[in-house]
């Protein structure tokens, strides 16, 4: 027997091997069938949320270029997302409780559940193995598998004497494979640890203050801050040494004037952090706060044109940018941090929802709702740079998110 016919022998036994113990996989839901993607990297891809349309636009920030339209994601009026940790997958949380996994090489959905009936975010797991979901109805969190999106734990969010259940707001992935999150009714923080997924040791921290609304993780992973709604103020939780407890901060920082009324709540996930200073929005006050995080002091306030919901710093922390509920929501301002100064105003249009760095921060892209648009700026030259066509776009999710915590 030849060399040559030998090895085409084995090559033949190994794919026979192979095929007879390869792993069986459930068929799981019908979608449109995937196509056959070209080789590329992902660290350049992301998704737009089309609101109103149930769609995501993938797309790619080096050319500024819209490659592919999803369809099929039910009731995006308040979705988020988060990036596996290969940038291959966008997991989509919806508002009608749907999650969905986007594929961004093939360009479509994957694999969907419907997991509850009313969602408001989620995160992923330090590993890469976990997507929690946090939900308003039922209040509670759950967590899938993050290839299968098979259920692998349910924490109702149940609180106080007779048992009441809460919305789940502010959920946050934290180091250790564990998860942060608010109940917005019950006025508390509950960190669970998902080492063991099947069984989740869940610690609870009550009475960290009225209606936290929302919360985020610092860029360290020490630090989970939750924004009360129902009074000026935060609350901190030190990961590092959950032990100590709580810690209320910037209490009363609205003391003795008349809070402006608010019609869009702050989004706080998108904080701007600059080393150790941290820019919030402030609430009902036309006014993003400085705070060090160091002591949880204020160092300043910076008066800008309206109520601000996003605060978000480019990724090298020289600057802040900021967004604005109606009826300043057509503009944006640009923070100098070292200056601590509104540099710039910026009129994109109306209804800009959502800002994303790229990578290394050297454009954002800008939702505009109303004008069906997607803006890109130049961080340099604050000029634009790039525009693409979206059907009401809102939130902008790069895959330049996998690698940092609390994204």
């Amino acid at each position: 027997m030849t060399l040559r016919r030998s090895l085409r022998r084995s090559l033949a036994l190994v794919g026979l091997t192979a095929a007879l113990f390869a792993p069986m996989v459930s068929a799981g839901p019908a979608f449109a069938a995937c196509g056959s993607a070209e080789p590329r990297g992902t660290n350049d891809l992301g998704i737009v949320i089309e609101r109103a349309a149930g769609r995501v636009k993938v797309v790619e920030n080096t050319a500024n270029a819209t490659l592919a339209t999803v369809d099929g994601l039910g009731d995006l009026s308040h979705a988020s997302a988060v990036i596996s940790r290969d940038g291959r997958y966008a997991f989509v949380f919806g508002r009608d409780g749907g999650l969905t996994k986007v594929d961004l090489l093939e360009r479509c959905i994957e694999n969907r559940v419907m997991q509850a009936g009313n969602s408001i975010g989620g995160a992923i797991s330090e590993d890469g193995r976990l997507v929690a979901v946090a939900n308003y109805e039922p209040g509670g969190v759950k967590v899938f598998d993050a290839g299968t999106l098979d259920l692998v734990a349910d924490i109702p969010a149940i609180y106080g004497p007779d048992g009441a259940r809460s919305k789940v707001v502010g959920l946050e992935d934290a180091p250790g494979n564990r998860f942060a999150f608010s109940l917005y009714d019950g006025g508390e923080i509950w960190l669970a640890d998902l080492s063991d997924p099947k069984n989740p040791q869940v610690r609870k921290y009550p009475n960290i203050g009225k209606q936290p609304y929302d919360a985020l993780v610092s860029p360290d992973g020490r630090f989970y801050i939750a924004g009360l709604f129902g009074e000026d103020g935060l609350a901190v939780l030190d990961l590092w040494d959950p032990d100590a407890g709580v810690k209320r901060v910037m209490d009363g920082y609205g003391r003795g004037e008349q809070p402006l009324p608010v019609f869009k709540m702050p989004h706080l996930e998108g904080w701007g952090f600059a080393g150790n200073l941290v820019f919030l929005p402030a609430i009902g006050r036309h006014e993003v706060l400085v705070v060090d995080s160091t002591t949880w002091t204020e160092t300043a306030r910076i008066p800008v044109a309206g109520q601000p919901v996003f605060v978000v710093a480019r990724p090298d922390g020289r600057q802040v940018w900021v967004n604005f509920a109606v009826p300043d929501y057509d503009k944006l301002q640009v923070i100098d941090v070292p200056a601590r100064k509104v540099t710039a105003t910026l009129t994109p249009g109306k209804g800009v929802l959502h800002l994303e760095f790229t990578p290394r921060g050297e454009r954002v892209w800008v939702s505009v709702r109303d004008t069906d648009r997607v803006k890109v700026y130049s961080t340099g030259t604050l000029a634009e740079v790039g525009e693409i066509a979206a059907d009401k776009p809102s939130g902008i999710f790069f895959t330049a998110r996998a690698g940092r915590i609390g994204f």
